[in-house]
C-alpha cells in the first residue's frame, strides 16, 4: 500500500549482528514502551549526523552491551515501512569483539543457536535478516 500521507523521515539505522564464533547470535528485547516493544532485535541504534555506519555500530554496541566490535562487514541493507514509521537498516556481522556483553540499559539479550532464531518474535522489518543469517550459515555448512 503506497504511503497517501505526507512524507516520512527514513531511519537509518546501524544493526549489528552478533556472532560468538560458534553458531550463536546476540539478540535483545526491546523495552515495552518502544515502538515494536517487546520483540527480540539485533542490537543497534540511529546513525547520526556526521557519522559512519561503522561508527554507529561501534558506538551503539558499546552504549547498549558493553562490548567494543573488532571486526565487522556489512551483510544486508533494508528499508521498511510500517504503518508508523520507516526504517533503512544498515546491518553489518560482527565477526570478533572484545568484552563480555551485558545490558546496560536493562534490556534482557541471550544467545541464540541461529537455527533457533526462527523461534523467536522479531518486527516485520528483521524478516530478511533471519533470512541472510540461514543463508549464511546454510553456505558455511
Amino acid at each position: 500500500m503506497p504511503n497517501t500521507g505526507p512524507e516520512r523521515k527514513r531511519v537509518h539505522v546501524a544493526v549489528g549482528v552478533v556472532s560468538n564464533g560458534a553458531d550463536g547470535i546476540l539478540v535483545s528485547r526491546r523495552p515495552d514502551h518502544v515502538h515494536q516493544g517487546g520483540l527480540w532485535e539485533f542490537p543497534g541504534g540511529k546513525v547520526e549526523g556526521g557519522e559512519t555506519v561503522e561508527q554507529a555500530l561501534r558506538r551503539e554496541l558499546l552504549e547498549e552491551l558493553a562490548i567494543d566490535v573488532q571486526s565487522c562487514q556489512p551483510l544486508i541493507a533494508i528499508a521498511h515501512d510500517y504503518v508508523d514509521k520507516s526504517v533503512y537498516l544498515d546491518v553489518w556481522w560482527v565477526s570478533r569483539f572484545e568484552g563480555e556483553p551485558h545490558g546496560r540499559e536493562g534490556q534482557p539479550w541471550r544467545w541464540v543457536a541461529a537455527q533457533d532464531l526462527c523461534t523467536l518474535e522479531f518486527p516485520e522489518a528483521n524478516r530478511p535478516i533471519l533470512d541472510a543469517i540461514a543463508q549464511r550459515f546454510a553456505t558455511l555448512a
